[in-house]
């Protein structure tokens, strides 16, 4: 147990560092090449803190895991907005672009209404089973294909005006490499201890995946998230966030699913239909008080509805 914890505190600390050369990696190359860092935050940053998500669920879905695999998902979903942008709005108030309110937030939204649409078979079609099927992923896939190309799409229209440090391209790409590496390696360290931790402390699988999986595959977007802030990267900061949601579901289900027909518990209803509150609100909260903003106050009050959901989960069981 004690090594376990010890491989969780460098596993935390590999994510420090992933997040710091990431962020500084990617802002440059925005820099260098006129990319927006919109742009940025929601592919390569996002791709790169969501990969300790995809692991995850490529190992709990072959090994059977389903409600491990959905529970990662939506409840590092639910984290993302509620933990991770409200810690980051308790540092500094973020400005959110119009696309990112028009447009991503509710590209997020849609993600998590086809999930429950996808995964509730015997309610909306009578089925004897509820799953999330292989044509549901191949679907999944498609739409994430979709959303690339509105990314494109953003490239070709904004400009990089951001002043960030920059350095050589070369560089940048190691900052990049080396910082996608140790998210990856930081992220797998911290989960598979603390799932060994959970299971020694008799947890279910489901509220594994809720609690303790979700947040440590979050964690990598919780430090690049307030590494973005304290750089004042606000785009790579709610850019990585809400991509990160999309990928989660669109790229990381969608993949799982094709390679494997995950079955889908009821009971996750709950959680799902949270996910999609937490998001609706988002977007209400940058039209309440500052115009496309998310102020100190919503912060926190992102941060204590995450610790009553916690509550409840623990309630639940």
């Amino acid at each position: 147990m004690l090594v376990a914890i010890l491989l969780i505190i460098l596993g935390l600390g590999a994510l420090i560092v992933g997040a710091e050369s990431l962020v500084r990696g990617a802002s440059s190359l925005a820099k260098m090449f006129g990319i927006p860092p919109i742009v940025i935050g929601l592919t390569i940053v996002a791709f790169g803190t969501s990969a300790p998500e995809l692991i995850v669920n490529m190992f709990a879905a072959y090994r059977g895991s389903a409600d491990l695999a959905v529970g990662n998902v939506i409840g590092s979903n639910i984290a993302n907005i509620l933990l991770i942008l409200g810690i980051a709005a308790c540092i500094r108030p973020l400005r959110v672009k119009s696309n990112t309110v028009w447009k991503e937030i509710p590209f997020a939204l849609l993600a998590v209404v086809l999930i429950y649409a996808m995964g509730n078979d015997a309610l909306f079609d009578g089925m004897s089973f509820n799953a999330i099927t292989r044509t549901d992923g191949f679907s999944l896939l498609a739409i994430f294909a979709i959303f690339l190309y509105y990314i494109y799409g953003i490239s070709k229209k904004e400009k990089n005006n951001e002043d960030v440090k920059t350095y050589s391209q070369p560089v940048s790409f190691i900052l990049v490499l080396v910082g996608l590496a140790f998210l990856f390696v930081g992220g797998k360290i911290l989960v598979d201890n603390a799932v060994l931790l959970a299971r020694l402390a008799g947890l279910s699988e489901a509220l594994i995946g809720l609690t303790i999986v979700a947040i440590g595959t979050s964690l990598p977007e919780l430090v690049t998230s307030v590494v973005a802030v304290i750089h004042k990267q606000d785009d790579i900061a709610v850019g990585n966030i809400v991509g990160s949601n999309i990928f989660n579901i669109f790229w990381i289900l969608g993949l799982t699913s094709v390679f494997i027909q995950i079955p889908f518990n009821p009971a996750t209803n709950f959680d799902v239909m949270v996910s999609m509150g937490v998001t609706t609100i988002l977007f209400v909260f940058v039209f309440v008080g500052k115009k496309n903003n998310v102020d100190r106050w919503q912060g926190i009050s992102f941060v204590a509805a995450y610790a009553v959901y916690l509550v409840f989960l623990g309630i639940r069981g």
